[in-house]
């Protein structure tokens, strides 16, 4: 779906997160970086993933990463999440959708025979000077901490 490919320089992005901090592209300059893409909060896929990464984010921060997820979601729908399920890590609530647009995951999806326009399910890796190392479309919901870190 996304035209960004490994070796890209990033978009630069701006926005509030859960909490309304504004989280920027360049607060993460010299370290890697694991943004990740998902439809929608609370929802079984996207929380197995967040669940995932949650659990192994004391390994990410080890390694030099990290963590920052995205979804349309108001800010209130992040801020549940985040306090439901104890995550560590800001979430970003994309209303506009300026930062999935910027990286290509907005587009047609099929559900139960329709199609309708929404987020694609996709991490992107940025490495410690804002470019992209790694793009993960395939997204193993459940076990994408050891997808990103290659265990």
């Amino acid at each position: 779906m996304t035209s960004l490919k490994k070796g890209d320089k990033a978009p630069h992005f701006e926005a509030k997160d859960q909490i309304g901090n504004t989280i920027r592209l360049q607060d993460y300059l010299g370290k890697k970086l694991v943004l990740f893409f998902y439809p929608k909060a609370n929802t079984p896929g996207c929380t197995a993933e967040a669940c995932d990464l949650r659990d192994h984010y004391t390994v990410f921060l080890a390694k030099g990463y990290d963590i920052v997820g995205v979804s349309a979601d108001v800010a209130k729908h992040q801020q549940s999440f985040t306090t439901k399920y104890e995550l560590p890590f800001p979430l970003l609530a994309d209303e506009e959708k300026e930062v999935i647009k910027a990286f290509g995951v907005w587009g047609p999806k099929k559900f139960m025979g329709k199609t309708f326009d929404g987020i694609h399910r996709t991490t992107f890796v940025i490495d410690e000077n804002g470019f992209i190392e790694e793009i993960f479309t395939k997204v193993k919901t459940k076990e994408h901490a050891t997808q990103i870190l290659g265990k």
